[in-house]
C-alpha cells in the first residue's frame, strides 16, 4: 500500500483529531471508517426511498377509491 499526502484545511484536521477513538489511531483509519459509515448510510437511504415509493403506491390504492369518496359525501 502506498502513502500519499492529503491536503485538508486546518478546521477539518481539528475535527479529525476529535474523532480519534484512541491516541494511536491514524487519520487513514478514521477516514476509512468514515467512508464505511457513509456507504452504509447511503445504502440505508436508498432502501428507505425504495420502501417509501412502494408505500406511496399502496396508499393511493387504499385511499383513492370510490368507497372512501362516498363516505366523505355522507
Amino acid at each position: 500500500m502506498g502513502i500519499t499526502t492529503l491536503q485538508i484545511d486546518s478546521e477539518t484536521l481539528k475535527e479529525l483529531k476529535k474523532t480519534k477513538e484512541t491516541p494511536r489511531q491514524t487519520y487513514s483509519e478514521i477516514i476509512r471508517k468514515l467512508i464505511k459509515i457513509y456507504k452504509a448510510a447511503k445504502k440505508e437511504n436508498q432502501y428507505d426511498e425504495f420502501l417509501h415509493k412502494i408505500q406511496q403506491q399502496k396508499m393511493r390504492e387504499l385511499w383513492d377509491n370510490k368507497e372512501d369518496e362516498d363516505w366523505e359525501n355522507v
